[in-house]
């Protein structure tokens, strides 16, 4: 039986985006015919078609950018339509706000089934201004009157989408379990309460999103603890408190292994899909305090399998009860990991993927 053809196109070929359409792509690789359209970012492993099925097919679309640039974005644009033809998919897959957009305004979406998945709204951003989140706001809209269906990440993002339109569902982002225990290695998941030392960090750009300067006032506060940032980005200079380490961008082994390596992970982010990293931190029975926002507080029910707090003193509150043994770390680790076995992992992501394509 011929298999159906699948095309995804994806511009944010990096990062979380990126861990999700390797685990994705991987997943579906046997039951479909896959090709990922993409554009190259500092963050694309400089190996990654080595990561993939050797069924999987790639194209390179050489004028996708990150930023809004007409020249460019109508050259993608052509790409985008030519890649199409030669494709001839029975599914396309747009991944992020520059493929969501071009895809949905040069594809027939009447003649092609067509999905978008977001992985955080550009509207949503915190580092523009209220009219230029407005104008995002509004294109999402235009497009969203097309025949295409939106894909949220997390129930926070569908519940965004249903403002735009009543074409959506959403599938939980999920992690590779198997891979990740391979990659971190094995688990030294002690008990955490009353310890002297606590090794804390956190995964991502360093970037007005992930909220630098959020987590050095932590830091500032527990000069005796250890901080990780794993990652770089423009404002590393925000990270002046003496006992935070940077260590620039690792490979993916090394970067779990370091996640292994804490004892609480950090995710101040000012906003977010639903962070890959997180899944990874759960699934590695660390615990988790996380700012209240959309994705974060899909997955994180405070006090339950993790922390949700609104301010500086919310999260150096949960830290200090750590380590005066007030929280039983354990069971809310565990708690965590079983939330990741049951509903955040690839197997049950990529089965409902496999489910809607074939709709």
């Amino acid at each position: 039986m011929e298999k159906k053809k699948v095309l995804h196109i994806v511009e944010a070929f990096g990062g979380g985006v990126y861990t999700f359409m390797e685990a994705l792509v991987n997943g579906m690789a046997k039951d479909f015919d896959v090709t990922v359209a993409y554009a190259l970012r500092s963050q694309t492993p400089e190996d990654f078609k080595e990561r993939f099925d050797d069924s999987v097919k790639f194209i390179l679309v050489e004028n996708f950018t990150r930023s809004i640039s007409l020249v460019k974005d109508l050259r993608a644009l052509s790409e985008i339509r030519q890649i199409i033809k030669q494709v001839q998919p029975d599914v396309i897959h747009l991944h992020s706000s520059k493929a969501g957009v071009l895809g949905r305004l040069g594809v027939n979406c009447k003649k092609y089934k067509v999905y978008y998945t977001p992985h955080g709204y550009a509207f949503l951003k915190q580092d523009d201004s209220g009219l230029k989140r407005k104008i995002y706001e509004w294109i999402e809209w235009i497009c969203a009157r097309t025949r295409s269906t939106v894909v949220a990440v997390s129930k926070g993002e569908y519940e965004a989408t249903l403002k735009l339109t009543s074409r959506a569902t959403y599938i939980n982002n999920g992690i590779d379990m198997k891979h990740l225990s391979a990659m971190a290695g094995e688990s030294s998941n002690a008990e955490k309460s009353a310890k002297d030392k606590l090794k804390i960090g956190t995964i991502g750009r360093v970037c007005y999103q992930k909220n630098p300067s959020f987590f050095n006032a932590v830091a500032e506060k527990f000069p005796e603890h250890e901080f990780v940032w794993v990652g770089e980005g423009e404002l590393l200079g925000e990270l002046t408190s003496l006992n935070i380490s940077v260590t620039g961008w690792m490979d993916r082994s090394k970067t779990m292994q370091l996640l292994q390596e804490m004892d609480v992970f950090l995710l101040p982010s000012l906003w977010e899909g639903l962070p890959i990293s997180l899944l990874e931190a759960m699934f590695l029975k660390k615990i988790c305090i996380v700012s209240n926002v959309i994705g974060n507080r899909d997955v994180i029910k405070s006090g339950v399998n993790g922390f949700v707090g609104d301010s500086v003193e919310d999260f150096v509150s949960v830290i200090q009860d750590i380590l005066d043994g007030k929280i039983d770390t354990v069971q809310i680790a565990n708690n965590a990991y079983e939330d990741v076995l049951r509903e955040y992992n690839t197997e049950v992501m990529v089965q409902k993927y496999k489910e809607l394509y074939r709709a």
